[in-house]
């Protein structure tokens, strides 16, 4: 459910900025960071996509005010998201990979991975000692990319709504 280089930064108000070419036609795919809250057209398109993927009609933009240290990271094609990965801090040194998902038509490109490395690369940098996420077992894509970035499934248990769910951990490195 969830697919996720870098060439130039640029620093634009507290966004970081880099671009990669991907493999539709001529379309440039745009990579964001955004700390804290992301701005109304982005969160717009986040809570869109959010809908979409997890095919709710719960209001994300609720949750966010929530997260402490709250770090988004977007792919853009076009000026519309794409793909992001949100998290947060979970407790001091340990970090949540809360939500993230790409647009159907842009999966199997390497954005899912993409977003997951900028994060677990902020996360290095910012001083993590961990990144925890969990995920469902219906998500085995979700499952077998976070597999694959180095987590370790430490975990199960089942949510308020009876769903069974995965916990995975990483250490940073």
């Amino acid at each position: 459910m969830f697919l996720f280089g870098i060439t130039a930064l640029v620093s634009c108000q507290s966004v970081s900025y880099s671009k990669m070419k991907i493999q539709k036609g001529a379309e440039r795919m745009e990579y964001i960071h955004v700390p804290g809250m992301p701005t109304d057209g982005v969160l717009a398109d986040i809570a869109g996509l959010y809908r979409t993927i997890f095919q709710t009609e719960e209001d994300l933009t609720k949750d966010l005010e929530t997260k402490r240290n709250l770090v988004t990271f977007a792919a853009l094609a076009n000026d519309q998201v794409v793909g992001f990965k949100m998290g947060y801090d979970r407790k001091e040194g340990h970090f949540y990979s809360w939500l993230g998902g790409v647009e159907k038509g842009f999966r199997e490109q390497g954005i899912a991975s993409e977003l997951i490395r900028r994060q677990h690369s902020w996360c290095r940098q910012n001083g993590y000692r961990t990144i925890r996420t969990h995920t469902k077992n219906k998500w085995k894509d979700m499952l077998i990319l976070n597999l694959r970035h180095g987590f370790d499934v430490i975990g199960t248990y089942t949510d308020d709504k009876g769903e069974p769910k995965i916990i995975l951990e990483r250490v940073v490195k």
